[in-house]
């Protein structure tokens, strides 16, 4: 799809479809109370879970801490970014213990401009998923705890510093996943009439709408730095609906549109510039992808065969230097590789001009579907093949308090058969990859016109390459981990 077709598919005879007319839906994304009330139950289970993963059991499928953030929460947040949007970060309980330590401490500084990008949160995103594996966080309550409680701490610190949602944008991994993931959701936030906009003086949704002739903020604008008449796509965007709140034209609705097709146009974009320009942008499309792969590596039984034998060849007897090899292989090395014998390629057969940088900067967002619909299968595997395992473990957690008020755990419920949750894995990288394709073969046609097919060729053949190894890892049998071989 070419650019030249999104003028088409937004004037159609229909008009977007607004969550924000919905009734009862829309009176409470209008409540300027709505965020806090969403965030409130989050809070509350992510207390539970710290409690429980601290002092409960310590094996990982009869404790909430493990249960729910590695099987649970995972699940549910990749089928919400696909089925929705980003409404996990409008009900961010780290958020709502922010607001309230904000009451006492009010942050002086603005985020530093040399680090007013994406690298930090890049390199925590890496660091997340290398944490993941040294550690067993998966089969760890402990750990699994003290990780929540290191977000918590973090949120506090950084904002309480810095001003303005300078975590979300900048720091927060999850946000930086939730960011890239939902640019295939099928709504955004965005305004309904632009000649609105154009007339509006007070740009109250960036501003904030102030009190009367003062310079008190009654309703604060967007703290993403987010000017919803330029605002393109949901890259950066929480979902908050501050921008909804301060509006004074209730012109800003929750609208649908075609999923991906953001990553097809190149406009200057408000709060982040132009897509072609961000490196660091494009170094998380990559992240996301390759380490969506990574991540599902570190749990077939092929990745125990590769550490023993990089532990053997270089004599290593520790697993953390192992690992940083295998994940410098799958997030360095071969993201270079591959990308940039790509961007050789299809330059030199297209006759696409620049140099190859820029070229892999572009295309890495076309890649963005493959790795979201890897992130689907691999995290609605361990989500479905354990739908009911919440309840007997909610069951032990109230049991331990003294009384079971909800019965004797029922540890028999599990899920839906592997078999058939196989299929529908296969049918979200079946999704992916086409979705790739699509805005890969847009970003060619409208590069190298006269020879759109050259220009494709290349990249299509990597996204080829990705969608292969991710059906040989979704067919590979999910294993225990194992501790690294001493030898």
């Amino acid at each position: 799809m070419t650019p030249s077709l999104i003028p088409a598919l937004e004037t159609h005879d229909s008009q977007p479809f607004d969550l924000m007319l919905v009734p009862g839906l829309g009176r409470l994304f209008r409540w300027r109370h709505a965020r806090p009330v969403l965030q409130a139950p989050l809070l509350i289970i992510s207390i539970a879970m710290i409690l429980h993963g601290l002092f409960g059991p310590t094996l990982a499928p009869k404790n909430l801490a493990t249960t729910l953030s590695w099987l649970h929460f995972r699940g549910l947040l990749v089928l919400v970014l696909l089925s929705a949007g980003n409404f996990f970060c409008l009900a961010c309980p780290f958020m709502l213990v922010r607001q309230m330590a904000r009451r006492f401490l009010k942050p002086r500084f603005n985020w530093p401009r040399p680090l007013r990008n994406k690298w930090i949160s890049v390199a925590l995103f890496a660091l997340i998923l290398f944490v993941y594996e040294l550690f067993d966080l998966w089969s760890s309550p402990w750990w699994t705890a003290w990780l929540i409680v290191a977000y918590f701490l973090t949120v506090l610190v950084v904002d309480g510093f810095f001003k303005h949602a300078s975590f979300c944008k900048f720091v927060c991994p999850i946000g930086q996943f939730n960011f890239v993931a939902s640019t295939l959701s099928p709504f955004e936030v965005k305004v309904r009439k632009q000649e609105v906009c154009t007339s509006c003086d007070t740009k109250d949704c960036i501003r904030g709408r102030r009190a009367p002739s003062s310079d008190l903020v009654l309703i604060r604008g967007c703290e993403l730095a987010l000017f919803q008449p330029r605002k393109v796509g949901n890259l950066d965007c929480t979902f908050c609906l501050d921008c909804v709140h301060a509006c004074p034209h209730d012109n800003i609705g929750i609208l649908s549109r075609l999923p991906g097709e953001e990553l097809l146009t190149d406009p200057l974009r408000s709060g982040i510039g132009y897509f072609s320009q961000r490196k660091d942008l494009a170094a998380l499309a990559i992240v996301f992808t390759f380490g969506a792969l990574l991540n599902a590596f570190g749990m077939v039984s092929p990745v125990y065969a590769v550490e023993s034998w990089l532990g053997r060849l270089l004599h290593l007897r520790h697993e953390a230097p192992v690992l940083g090899l295998i994940f410098t292989c799958f997030l360095i090395l071969e993201p270079v590789l591959l990308l940039g014998l790509a961007a050789w390629l299809a330059r030199a057969w297209s006759g696409v001009r620049g140099a190859l940088l820029p070229l892999v900067v572009r295309y890495s967002y076309g890649i963005v579907p493959l790795g979201f619909g890897m992130w689907l299968a691999h995290y609605s595997f361990h989500f479905l093949t354990g739908l009911y395992t919440i309840v007997p473990v909610t069951q032990n957690a109230v049991a331990s308090l003294g009384r079971p008020l909800l019965g004797l755990p029922r540890w028999t419920l599990t899920g839906l058969a592997p078999n058939l949750v196989q299929v529908i894995e296969v049918g979200f990288l079946l999704l992916g990859f086409a979705g790739s394709l699509t805005v890969i073969h847009g970003l060619a046609e409208d590069d190298a016109p006269e020879k759109p097919l050259r220009a494709f060729l290349p990249w299509a053949t990597v996204c080829l390459i990705l969608w292969l190894a991710s059906m040989w890892l979704i067919f590979q049998p999910m294993e225990m981990r194992a501790t690294l071989m001493s030898g």
